[in-house]
């Protein structure tokens, strides 16, 4: 029978792969966690703790709304923007449509095909 002697290096590939994979157990202590089914997590909200109510967490996003301190995607979405328009009738962009030059329209045609 032979005896084989751990390297240092095998230690510490050991020790590397126990950390990286215990580090996703050691972040689900929150109160999502993993699980096999159709959303992928499971959650449990007697695991998460606060020290704020509702009513303070809703107090301070309208605050930070007004402030514009929120990136995109944190605040209410969709963000109403004001209705633009071209300022013209429907009849003004046809009548314009049938009266281009053929430069003209070779040009809208270049720009909105496949190309």
């Amino acid at each position: 029978m032979t005896q084989h002697r751990l390297s240092l290096s095998s230690m510490i590939a050991a020790v590397a792969a126990v950390v990286t994979l215990g580090l996703p157990g050691m972040a689900s202590a929150a109160y999502e966690h993993p699980a096999n089914n159709e959303k992928g997590i499971i959650v449990h909200p007697e695991h998460f703790k606060s020290e704020k109510t509702r009513e303070q967490v809703i107090a301070e996003t309208k605050a930070a709304m007004q402030q514009g301190r929120l990136s995109y995607g944190e605040s209410n979405y969709p963000i109403r923007t004001p209705d633009v328009s071209s300022g013209k009738t429907r009849e003004q962009v046809i009548n314009e449509l049938l009266s281009e030059s053929p430069a003209e329209r070779a040009a809208r045609l270049r720009l909105y095909s496949r190309g």
